[in-house]
Order: C-alpha cells, then structure tokens, then sequence
C-alpha cells in the first residue's frame, strides 16, 4: 500500500466514524436541504438525465432530490453493482421500484441498460466521503466510479460531476492518485461551492 493509499484508508476511517455519529432524524433533515440545495443547480435544473444513487444508511441523503428530479420530467439512472465492481444502470421509476441488492443497496427494477447508459447522462451524481478545495473526491474505495469516470473520458462526455456531502466532509486536503478525478461542485447543508478543475474553485456559496 502505498502513502496515497493509505492516507486514503485512514481519511475514510475517520469520516465514516464521524458519520456513524449522526442520527436519523440528522441525516433525514439534512437530506432535505441537500436537496433544495441541489435543484438550484444549473447543472441539474437543464439536465435531461441525471445518473445518481440510492442512499442508504447515513449517507448524505439522495431520495428527495431523486422523487424531485422525476417530477420535473429528468430521467434519473440509478447503478446496478455488478459481480466485477462495475455499474450496469436503470431507470428510476420511484421509491416502490426499489429491491435491496449485495452490500445493503438499493437497486431499480426494471430493465438493465448496460454500463454505457452513464454517458447519455447530462450530470452525475458521485457518492463520496469527502472533497477537498481542488474538487477532488475521496471514495469509498471500491473502485466502481473509478470505471464510471474513465468510462465518460473514453467516450468524451463531459457530464456535470456533482457530489453530496455532510459540511464537515469538504476538507483541506484529499490524498489523490493517478486515476483520481476532480468534480465540479459539492453540494452541503450549507449550499454549493464550485471547482474549475484541479487547479482550485471557481466559487461557493
């Protein structure tokens, strides 16, 4: 493992103890005002189709910005986690649409699109741990957004990247690797800050 990596392990610890903190009653309010946060995004009020996921646990809560952007008419993807890792993706056809899946997620029923689906998507929502002022993103290490992202360069789409975190999880410094990519913005309870890239942010709120 190398220094990278394991900056990355202990970062991962730290925030997932934190996050084990949080109450339900927290991580239901907290999905709210994500989400009223979230629909102000240029990004996502034009965006055709959104990719996103299920939240489950105390994650930052996606559920009403998933019920919201379907009743705007978006197409919402959720992912289908496949034996490799990979993500194959359906549609979102609402909450009663969902089964529980391996690892304690919540997959839709529904036809399977293939992992391709994602490049159609106008904005992605990445579940994450934390980013940091250069937009980059920590994950949880599994690898399967990893594909997702070289997916979308091989095919050069160039959705929105956007990712929702709890305030305290927008940190000075995420330890990056080689294949690691930058977001565009973070969505908190406190509102949204935007990234140019790699370089820095472009603004926040």
């Amino acid at each position: 493992m190398n220094a990278d990596m394991s900056e990355k392990s202990e970062l991962r610890t730290e925030l997932l103890g934190a996050r084990r903190f949080l109450s339900v009653q927290d991580v239901q309010e907290t999905a709210a005002v994500l989400a009223r946060h979230a629909l102000e995004l240029p990004e996502l009020a034009d965006a055709g189709t959104v990719a996103a996921y299920v939240s489950v646990g105390r994650e930052p809560g996606t559920r009403a910005l998933l019920d919201a952007l379907r009743a705007r008419g978006v197409r919402v993807l959720l992912p289908v986690l496949l034996a490799d890792n990979d993500l194959d993706w359906g549609a979102y056809q609402g909450p009663d649409r969902l089964e529980p899946a391996g690892r304690g997620l919540l997959e839709p029923t529904g036809e399977r699109l293939g992992p391709d689906a994602v490049v159609t998507a106008d904005a992605v929502l990445l579940p994450g741990l934390a980013v940091d002022a250069r937009g980059m993103r920590l994950g949880r290490g599994g690898g399967s957004y990893d594909r997702v992202l070289a997916r979308l360069a091989a095919a050069g789409a160039d959705p929105a990247l956007v990712v929702l975190l709890y305030a305290n999880e927008v940190v000075e410094r995420v330890p990056v690797e080689p294949h690691d990519h930058p977001v565009h913005a973070v969505v908190t309870p406190r509102g949204v800050s935007r990234f140019t890239g790699p370089t820095g942010p472009a603004g926040g709120g």
